[in-house]
């Protein structure tokens, strides 16, 4: 499989572990491993003669001058030439130890520019290289050589973040899956991977609901009067909430299920897979962070993408920001299914024609849906009525059929807010129904023991126990209920475009899961989401950070969770309850815990709370006045809608 595996070095701990990892990988696959360093003789040569102004007076005869640079020259070259050597040895010692075929290879020149050409002109299997490099800070992700080979090369790549030895390396292998050949093709190397180093395999796809939601909520208070009536609001979210969204879990449900059948079928593997909702660079690195896997392996381009383009914007993320090692598939696998599709079955001309209607951004996953839904029923033959069935299948209730009932539907729902309406959600990938529990989720294919009843009424109930509801009406109209706490947790999100982003989130689930009563726990789920993945993907920002440390703080009196570092004596808790919950607390909170760090203290108490949040009043006293400005805004507004 990796026959021959090459190796850049820079003697960085990155490079070492890159090093140490590639002949975990020649021991299972005897591979051959080729070690590169590449030395930049020339730029010193250059920087030389920029500076041979400041030589000393006896040194700027012409013929010295000359004799200057040629020792230069040499001795520059020499040195360079024996630090590579140095560090291919390492790498060489290791490999004959192990008995691992090794070569080792010098070039001089700029570093991205000699790597990419020696391994487009070499015929490598496999790329193994640092994420970083001798040039790494603090806050880097990325090295600079690593992303220039990564974005010109067609190998598959592997990218080293963990840098503890292989033996103490734990972890599964984790894939993402959207239906393009190169994710595939990913899937089958984590496989054989997977059983070299007996590593179990996950499969997870991703697709996105929210999108058109946060888009539509924004522009909705931009558009003129009648572009808005034009662009008909009520009707693209009803068609969105109804067909689209549904029909989009159902497409990458099928691509997870076709994964599963690549594994068994092709490797005898019983292949776990797992269907996410959101963003899908941002989930995939929320999961990672909650499985922590050993390597997680990324088609290089994605369903979406042109044939051309160097990597796709979600395996850029997150090969930046995933905590793992990340494999980058560049090679090519079209399912049997897919490849039978196209050698056997043949589209009438008016198919053809219906299906060069569609949006080019859906053209290739609709085909590929029509494809798998025509060989299910043994079609020979796709007609206008085989679209017609696999557009059942994949989006229940028909578009057209949903945008002319748009009005009764909205009067029905007006009746129904009045009545007590029992929802079923799919506990495996959020489906709803309501009135009816399903036999069988639509989406997933779990049994109906899989769904759980969330009732009008208790929701009510639960709201009116968390200080009362306010109602608050959507972009289009709809009208949502909030409990007064799950408005405080919205809170915990800085102001501006995360709060009004997070604040989308949640009535985008509440109503695809048909739910109209936000609850604090319904809410706080996606606050938690949105903190936990932008304190990490903004590791220097100190707010968010703190926000995200101190979510555990709560009153005591309620009997909430208080994590901290430090023991808090119950009247120092109780001097932090009195300022303001949300993110004025949390800073406070961090800025105490900071302070007592700082003192060497274990303990926290009274005198000691007090004085840090008096010595920060004044800072307190700035950020509250535009935190109140806002609520009593916020008031007024919702005075006004009353």
């Amino acid at each position: 499989m990796f026959k021959k595996i090459y190796v850049p070095v820079d003697n960085s701990d990155y490079s070492d572990a890159s090093v140490n990892l590639a002949v975990a990988f020649a021991k299972k696959f005897a591979s051959l491993l080729v070690g590169s360093h590449v030395y930049a003789a020339k730029m010193h040569d250059v920087r030389f003669k920029q500076m041979e102004y400041t030589l000393p007076e006896e040194y700027q005869d012409e013929v010295e001058l000359e004799k200057q640079r040629r020792i230069h020259d040499t001795l520059i070259t020499m040195g360079l030439q024996l630090i590579s050597d140095s560090y291919l040895d390492v790498m060489q010692k290791i490999c004959l130890k192990e008995n691992i075929p090794f070569e080792a290879k010098m070039p001089e020149g700029k570093h991205f520019i000699k790597l990419v050409e020696d391994i487009q002109s070499s015929g490598y299997d496999l790329v193994i290289m640092g994420a970083l490099g001798m040039g790494a800070v603090k806050d880097s992700l990325l090295g600079g050589v690593c992303e220039r080979v990564v974005r010109r090369i067609q190998t598959d790549v592997l990218v080293v973040r963990n840098i503890r030895p292989v033996e103490e390396q734990r972890g599964h292998i984790l894939v993402g899956i959207d239906g393009s050949p190169e994710s595939f093709a990913g899937l089958k190397t984590a496989i054989q991977v997977g059983k070299a180093f007996n590593r179990h395999v996950e499969a997870v796809g991703v697709y996105d609901p929210y999108l058109h939601y946060v888009v539509f909520n924004s522009v909705v208070n931009v558009l003129t009067e009648r572009a808005s009536k034009t662009f008909r609001f009520k009707e693209q979210e009803q068609l969105h909430e109804e067909v689209i969204d549904t029909g989009l879990a159902k497409i990458y449900q099928s691509h997870l299920e076709v994964a599963r059948t690549i594994a068994k079928e092709d490797h005898n593997y019983d292949l776990k897979i797992t269907l996410l909702d959101g963003k899908a660079f941002e989930k995939i690195l929320q999961y990672t962070r909650k499985t922590q896997p050993w390597l997680l392996v990324l088609g290089r381009i994605g369903v979406h993408s042109e044939s051309d383009m160097d990597i796709g914007s979600n395996t850029e993320n997150l090969l930046r920001l995933a905590p793992c090692n990340v494999l980058l598939s560049s090679q090519r696998y079209v399912p049997k299914v897919d490849v039978k599709a196209e050698e056997t079955v043949v589209w009438t001309q008016e198919a053809l024609d219906r299906m060069e209607k569609a949006p080019p951004l859906i053209k290739g996953i609709a085909r590929t849906a029509v494809h798998r839904f025509a060989l299910e029923r043994g079609h020979s033959v796709i007609t206008e009525s085989v679209i017609e069935g696999a557009m059942d299948t994949f989006m229940p209730g028909r578009s057209a059929e949903r945008m002319t009932r748009v009005a009764k539907e909205v009067a029905a729902q007006t009746v129904l807010e009045g009545n007590a309406v029992k929802t079923y959600i799919c506990e495996d990938c959020g489906y709803a129904a309501r009135e009816q529990q399903p036999v069988k989720c639509p989406v997933c294919g779990v049994g109906s023991d899989r769904f759980q009843m969330v009732d009008k009424d208790a929701l009510q109930n639960i709201a009116a126990q968390e200080g009362g509801v306010s109602e608050e009406r959507t972009f289009d109209g709809v009208r949502l209920q909030w409990s007064d706490q799950a408005k405080k947790a919205l809170r915990n999100v800085p102001r501006g475009y995360m709060r009004r982003n997070v604040k989308a989130r949640i009535e985008k689930s509440a109503r695809t899961q048909k739910i109209d009563t936000i609850t604090n726990e319904f809410a706080m789920r996606i606050v938690n989401e949105s903190m936990d993945d932008a304190s990490a993907i903004r590791e220097d920002a100190p707010e968010l950070r703190a926000v995200s440390q101190a979510r555990g703080t709560a009153d005591p009196a309620q009997g909430e969770a208080f994590e901290s570092p430090f023991e808090w004596t119950t009247d120092a808790r109780e001097r932090l309850n009195l300022v303001p919950a949300g993110f004025m607390r949390n800073i406070t909170k961090s800025r105490v815990e900071q302070r007592a760090q700082e003192a060497a203290l274990e303990t926290i108490n009274l005198e000691f709370a007090a004085q840090v949040i008096e010595d920060g009043r004044s800072l307190a006293n700035e950020v509250l006045g535009s935190y109140y400005q806002q609520d009593e805004h916020a008031g007024e507004v919702g005075a006004q809608a009353k």
